[in-house]
């Protein structure tokens, strides 16, 4: 008891000197905030795509390989107060924020039909070489946070990206999809064979990535 009164004690003192403060606005967190506060929390813009079976994430599947779901948590708008979020989590080094984000977004999952029959969840792969110059794979970061609130394990060993491909991020929309043909593999067809993957990405522009329509 004593002990643990001590820790929240040093725990206080070092919240003055550095405080926890909001990733969206820089506000100080109260103490059963995390990461986000729930102001920012709330003001999300959600798009609530995975109620609505013809949203436009979904559509961006159509005619190219077949899902049962697509979806996306938030907007990503161009000079919206949440823009950096995203950049802090795939370049800064702050992982946590993409738990937090999965975290909330599969609550909210987890009360639609389809999203509760998942059994595995699947971030899409970095490369080796990316993933150490990185630290960590944000897509992952993200589905621990889905497996935590879905309770739903994760499996980030079976699918591993093959080869080494540059950015997408100024490449049009074709060579996006043809940017990322047969760069993926799986090292035990077994391990997924006959489940309900929910597959993970941090970012949906044309979804070519989250296709993997030719991984063999």
């Amino acid at each position: 008891m004593f002990f643990k009164k001590l820790l929240s004690i040093i725990n206080d003192f070092f919240g003055l000197i550095y405080p926890n403060l909001c990733e969206v606005c820089g506000n100080k967190l109260m103490k059963h905030e995390h990461v986000i506060c729930s102001v920012c929390l709330y003001e999300l813009p959600r798009t609530n795509f995975h109620n609505d079976s013809e949203n436009p994430v979904n559509q961006l599947f159509w005619g190219k390989v077949w899902i049962e779901n697509a979806t996306a948590f938030f907007w990503f708008l161009k000079g919206s107060k949440y823009l950096h979020i995203i950049h802090n989590l795939k370049y800064q080094g702050k992982k946590d924020i993409g738990i937090e984000l999965g975290k909330h977004f599969g609550y909210e999952l987890s009360g639609n039909e389809k999203f509760r029959a998942v059994d595995v969840i699947v971030p899409v792969p970095l490369h080796p070489k990316r993933e150490k110059k990185r630290g960590y794979n944000q897509a992952e970061m993200i589905a621990m946070g889905l497996a935590e609130s879905m309770k739903i394990k994760v499996d980030s060993k079976t699918l591993y990206r093959a080869v080494y491909n540059v950015t997408q991020t100024k490449k049009t929309k074709d060579e996006r999809w043809s940017n990322v043909s047969s760069i993926f593999n799986i090292h035990n067809k077994d391990e997924l064979k006959n489940k309900h993957i929910l597959l993970v990405d941090d970012v949906i522009t044309t979804g070519s990535a989250l296709s993997l329509s030719k991984c063999s």
